[in-house]
């Protein structure tokens, strides 16, 4: 029998030749009068993993929400996929989402649902097949190392299956970006470590353009200096001190960007504020 997948549209011409995402001249304020972020401008190329840093309250949620269209900025352009998400109609950014996976922060699933319901949430609104949703469902959840969970609630797991149970559900599209809202928040060093290694096992397996928060700067250097051993399914370090070329960094003070550029760039940055944050 035939499967069914939910659509996605082909990439433009234009889509293919410019970035995933560009933010130009963006700014946001809400009622305090202080710009939460001020004239941002920065993009993110096709197969980028954009990790972004910064003191709490300096924006990072919101620049996400922006990426995801669930904001409106007070002013400045922002395309993803090559269509200004700002000019674009309600129901039309509700189509571009169906191209982004989002990890909420703290998970965000619904209690009322088992493991599968929540996962296949976004193929239940497609209107997937049961039959060719539960595989789907089952794949994912391989992948992310919990087989065992599908009938289970939320209530009934640990915080990190939680964590792992929100990457399986923003992933089961086959999204072209990912959005992850600091996914090890909260989360003790092992369990962090283990949605490192998933994000790492989901950009090398699936070379996803993704922009990812987080306040950890040890698993933001993790992301950067390890890979996906295929082999022996597993995290490692590249070798020989290498640093993931997909990798680039994003870091907000006071809602203005005060770095943007490679891993080497940012920790060789002469920038006294730098420094001291990442000290």
């Amino acid at each position: 029998m035939a499967t069914t997948t939910v659509p996605q549209p082909e990439p433009t011409t234009d889509e293919r030749r410019g970035p995933v995402v560009a933010f130009k001249n963006v700014s946001i304020t809400f009622d305090s009068g202080k710009p939460v972020l001020d004239d941002l401008s920065f993009s993110v190329e096709r197969g980028q993993q954009l990790i972004i840093l910064g003191p709490a309250g300096t924006g990072k949620s919101v620049l996400l929400k922006l990426v995801d269209g669930l904001l409106q900025p007070d002013s400045g352009s922002i395309h993803v996929f090559g269509e200004d998400i700002v000019a674009m109609r309600e129901r039309d950014r509700f189509k571009l989402r169906a191209r982004i996976g989002m990890v909420f922060q703290e998970s965000a699933l619904f209690d009322s649902l088992n493991v599968e319901d929540n996962v296949a949430y976004r193929l239940n609104e497609g209107r997937v097949p049961l039959e060719e949703s539960h595989k789907r469902v089952e794949e994912v959840l391989n992948f992310v190392a919990l087989p065992g969970a599908i009938a289970k609630f939320p209530s009934e797991l640990s915080g990190g299956m939680r964590r792992r149970v929100s990457i399986a559900r923003a992933i089961i599209t086959k999204p072209d970006l990912i959005l992850y809202d600091s996914p090890t928040g909260g989360l003790d060093p092992i369990t962090s470590t283990t949605i490192v290694e998933l994000v790492v096992k989901q950009r090398d397996v699936s070379h996803t353009t993704a922009l990812l928060i987080t306040h950890r700067l040890q698993d933001a250097f993790t992301l950067a200096t390890h890979q996906w051993n295929f082999e022996e399914n597993k995290m490692e370090p590249i070798p020989n001190g290498g640093i993931d070329p997909s990798t680039r960094f994003l870091v907000l003070n006071e809602g203005k960007i005060v770095f943007e550029g490679s891993t080497q760039e940012l920790v060789h940055s002469p920038d006294p504020w730098l420094k001291q944050y990442l000290s």
